[in-house]
């Protein structure tokens, strides 16, 4: 299930700093970052989950905000790239230096 997430993380003091860099970690490991603060991320329903929670106990619902784009199995027909940061086939070969 592909799935776009993004987040906006109040870093106006030293815990929000904690937390951005959390909530870019975790979707780090399991996604591909396409803007500053925007992840897709291709998992089952199950990681998802684990992905979802993990963020969802980072963030703090007071200061913050996270975002779920369910886009689905027919995700290449919904999205369109224009300009920097070439797209990737997350079902695609994966090169690891």
């Amino acid at each position: 299930m592909m799935t776009l997430i993004s987040y906006d993380v109040s870093t106006t003091d030293k815990e929000g700093k904690t937390r951005l860099r959390k909530i870019a970690k975790e979707c780090q490991n399991y996604g591909q970052r396409v803007q500053n603060s925007v992840f897709e991320v291709s998992l089952d329903y199950a990681n998802f989950l684990k992905l979802k929670d993990r963020l969802l106990k980072i963030m703090n619902k007071e200061k913050d905000s996270l975002r779920f784009y369910y886009l689905g199995k027919n995700w290449t027909n919904r999205i369109e790239h224009f300009g920097a940061k070439p797209g990737y086939n997350p079902d695609g070969v994966l090169f690891f230096g």
